[in-house]
């Protein structure tokens, strides 16, 4: 009896997002609009195809971009080589790409994949945090952010303000577009975390202006002036903090321990062998400059066997018996904006802190997001896609996955990626080559 490769929703599919993601590459202003040899939609489309095969380098992929499947899968009339390719994508606005992450989004509610995805009481958990992509002694464009050491060098470096939709049951995470943590236009001074953290929560409101969120973030964000950002952009918040960092907080809890008005509760789960072990308590005071910002705060022991692990955090979200379980599982799911999005983009295979090129103007951020739009479109295959997923069992890692998608990819002629993936799949007929001779 012969396998039937899986099943998956056609418009969640790979080949349906790529053709949703081109169509819309069709709409970006072109400012090379004298420019006829290479369309800037095929430059945009090559990009996104080069990293939806983790290509290793621009290079690499350009000296297999003629023998794959570019044209019938990815829908591209003439891909670019590396050099043309960084010069018609080094204008490019990083925020002309922000139509295609919500368009992907849009595909999800659509589907109704992210339902499940919802954490508490019809919020969903969005994890925020920042990262760097690249830095160099002496390659820089206007954008970079610089460092100027004692010894006279200077180091220039680019980050980014990722975020993505979480939850503590799920492997996957969606991926929002990142705001890059660049030098703005017309400043001598370098961009910071928490400006882009600004223009990112106003951003969030322009493109979901219903959904409801909460926020959960590293102990650098828990001061009154973000807090406000969160609160402008009606979002809840589960932040961590740090006695060393917020001692006015851990002696204002610590008071109210003396006073009696902190609450314990302790949770035992015997198939884990594991105690969790809270205390907490409402309306605290976040630091004595801005005693007018109160937040409830959490610390919590997990106790096992062999270790104990201990956090805390705070949140706006009233903190009860009931609830403060679920807040912690909330607050600890931040870690998966770092192994299950920025470890996952550096270390499995999407070459996140590779200089793919950096341009004079806005190449290196447009990479990045292009990198970050085919991660989006994989966590797609990973949470909708069964075949993907029989796929991945099989092979058993991503990388490899990703190795025998690039074999097939340039080694035989495939009409779409459902095609290539039933083709890893269920197996497929290895023919001898055809060899082409000059009878002459």
């Amino acid at each position: 009896m012969s396998m039937v490769a899986p099943k998956g929703r056609k418009h969640l599919c790979a080949d349906a997002l790529f053709r949703l993601l081109h169509a819309h590459f069709t709409t970006i202003a072109d400012d090379g609009v004298d420019e006829v040899e290479i369309p800037l939609d095929d430059a945009l489309m090559s990009a996104f195809a080069m990293f939806s095969l983790k290509a290793p380098a621009l290079l690499a992929f350009d000296k297999q971009r003629a023998e794959g499947n570019l044209k019938t899968i990815s829908g591209i009339e003439r891909a670019p080589c590396d050099t043309r390719m960084r010069e018609r994508l080094d204008p490019v606005s990083p925020e002309s790409l922000r139509p295609s992450f919500n368009l992907v989004f849009r595909q999800l509610q659509r589907g109704k994949a992210l339902e499940p995805m919802v954490f508490l009481d019809g919020h969903y958990l969005l994890a925020l945090d920042g990262t760097g992509y690249f830095s160099s002694n002496t390659i820089h464009c206007d954008s970079c952010l610089h460092k100027a050491h004692r010894n006279g060098s200077i180091t220039y470096h680019h980050q980014m303000l990722g975020a993505a939709i979480i939850h503590p049951d799920f492997r996957e995470v969606i991926p929002l577009m990142p705001e890059p943590i660049i030098k703005q236009d017309g400043t001598e001074k370098n961009d910071c975390e928490r400006n882009a953290a600004k223009r990112f929560m106003t951003k969030l409101r322009q493109d979901h202006p219903h959904l409801k969120f909460i926020v959960t973030e590293d102990s650098l964000s828990s001061n009154a002036p973000h807090i406000e950002t969160l609160h402008d952009a009606a979002c809840h918040y589960i932040l961590g903090v740090k006695e060393g960092d917020h001692t006015y907080l851990f002696n204002q809890v610590r008071a109210a321990e003396d006073a009696g008005k902190v609450t314990y509760y302790e949770r035992h789960d015997r198939a884990a062998d594991v105690v969790h072990r809270f205390r907490f308590v409402n309306a605290m005071p976040l630091n004595e400059s801005r005693a007018d910002v109160r937040v409830n705060f959490i610390e919590y022991w997990e106790i096992a066997q062999d270790q104990v692990q201990h956090f805390s955090w705070v949140t706006d979200l009233r903190v009860s018996k009931r609830t403060v379980y679920t807040l912690m599982r909330g607050g600890r799911a931040r870690w998966k904006i770092d192994n299950e999005t920025f470890n996952t983009l550096k270390n499995q295979g999407y070459n996140f802190e590779h200089n793919y090129g950096h341009g004079a103007k806005n190449l290196s951020v447009v990479f990045a997001t292009l990198m970050m739009l085919a991660f989006l479109v994989d966590q797609t295959q990973q949470l909708c896609c069964a075949l993907f997923r029989a796929v991945w069992a099989k092979l058993g890692s991503k990388r490899l996955l990703w190795e025998r998608m690039r074999a097939l990819f340039y080694d035989y002629r495939l009409d779409s990626m459902r095609e290539l993936l039933e083709a890893l799949s269920v197996g497929f007929e290895k023919s001898h080559p055809m060899i082409l001779t000059n009878s002459s």
